[in-house]
């Protein structure tokens, strides 16, 4: 393992490993899902969290420069001492860091309102794999000046360069929040409501969770605010200078779909202890790996017409598949992300292959992505094609021989080998 403590240590690396035909894995916070930082026995891993000075904020410019081994939340606490925010928002804040969060094109809970890690990325800096620097570091907001050659980088997953700083945009503070957790009968119902919401009120976030994962959320963290019941559980965040004027806003927004039926039950939290306790449910997937031994997890993407669809489809597949498991859906609705947590722990001899393949080729039968924020890795290699044309995946090749000619940037990723999907 190289830890390189510069841009000009990555270039030396690279153009060693280059020169002798050695692969190369960068690795960030190892907070990714999809096997996108595991190491080969024949490579050398570069670990860039040391590629972290403290974070330049320019107030007036709202743009942060920062290292690719910056940990999210040292950049959110740098933005937050100068009046500021950085948008992107999720459970791995403390350990997950700048450069993987781009090169993977993170998403997190606010991507309804500000955007994926795509959005926020004003220049960067990364190092090809001839060790060449490649500085795109203008963060001018509007530079029409040829290949936008940072977008190259974003959602790469080290397979074309390794990112080592990068400008981010900031947005102005808001101090103050409301939260609500609502019940509606399905997701058309929510969608409805979302429609309405984003006409009349700042919506930052709108998630949503089915009854099984709820029920394991509420138990996990000792509270059930409503009941359960049958439909889809709604936590829906807005933001602003002034907690109660929110709290009031978020209200009036909702009464009418309170008294018409369409809200079931609901919560509105009325201090931000509240809130981040109502918050604490949503998150509390992160606690799923100690309760659980063997998980599946599923990142996708649908159009929302086909959400409530998807996931029933999902279960009569491992009913049939996988007797004795069970299927967790809880996720983004706002910008069409689920994600599914399938437990095998009752149902050891269930093939995991198998189930992926079912689940995975239902996404994309319904005009679906295979990957809505985590991306390929390893993981899901075998399935690329069920997202991209074969002229897409070609195309892809063709940009990655032309930077990676030796093929030693994260050799085995993102792309799945020539011999099978094309």
């Amino acid at each position: 393992m190289a830890l390189p403590r510069s841009t000009e240590d990555v270039a030396t690396l690279l153009r060693m490993c280059n020169d002798a035909g050695i692969p190369v894995v960068p690795q960030g916070g190892l907070t990714g899902l999809v096997g996108g930082a595991m190491p080969s026995a024949d490579c050398v891993v570069i670990n860039l969290s040391r590629l972290a000075p403290a974070p330049k904020i320019n107030r007036d410019a709202r743009i942060a420069e920062v290292g690719a081994g910056t940990v999210l939340e040292t950049l959110q606490q740098a933005a937050a001492d100068a009046g500021l925010v950085f948008p992107v928002e999720f459970g791995a804040r403390g350990s997950c860091e700048i450069g993987g969060m781009i090169a993977t094109n993170a998403g997190g809970v606010h991507v309804l309102r500000y955007g994926m890690m795509r959005d926020q990325v004003l220049g960067l800096e990364a190092v090809l794999a001839d060790g060449t620097v490649v500085t795109s570091m203008n963060p001018l907001k509007k530079n029409n000046t040829g290949y936008d050659l940072r977008q190259i980088f974003i959602g790469s997953e080290g397979t074309l360069g390794i990112i080592t700083r990068a400008h981010l945009r900031l947005v102005p503070i808001e101090p103050a929040r409301a939260v609500a957790l609502l019940r509606v009968p399905d997701t058309a119902a929510a969608h409805r409501l979302l429609d309405m919401l984003k006409t009349s009120v700042p919506v930052n976030a709108f998630e949503v969770m089915w009854p099984s994962y709820y029920a394991y959320a509420c138990e996990t963290t000792g509270t059930e605010p409503i009941a359960a019941g049958e439909g889809v559980l709604l936590l829906v965040e807005i933001t602003g200078p002034d907690e109660a004027a929110l709290q009031e806003a978020l209200l009036t927004a909702l009464v009418p779909w309170m008294e018409n039926g369409v809200i079931e039950d609901a919560v509105l939290s009325q201090s931000e202890a509240q809130a981040q306790a109502l918050w604490d449910i949503r998150e509390a997937n992160e606690a799923l790996s100690t309760k659980y031994r063997n998980i599946i997890g599923f990142d996708v993407s649908l159009p929302r017409a086909q959400m409530q669809a998807f996931h029933d489809e999902c279960i009569d597949a491992l009913a049939r598949l996988a007797p004795g498991s069970q299927m967790m859906c809880f996720g983004h609705l706002g910008d069409g992300n689920l994600h599914l947590a399938v437990i095998l722990d009752g149902a050891p001899d269930a093939d995991a292959t198998t189930l992926k393949s079912r689940i995975l080729t239902a996404a994309g039968a319904r005009s679906g992505a295979i990957s809505a924020e985590h991306g390929i890795g390893t993981d899901k290699l075998a399935w690329l094609h069920l997202s991209r044309s074969p002229e897409e995946i070609g195309m892809m090749r063709r940009i990655k021989t032309a930077l990676d000619p030796k093929n030693i940037l994260n050799p085995g990723k993102l792309l799945p080998p020539v011999s099978s999907a094309t």
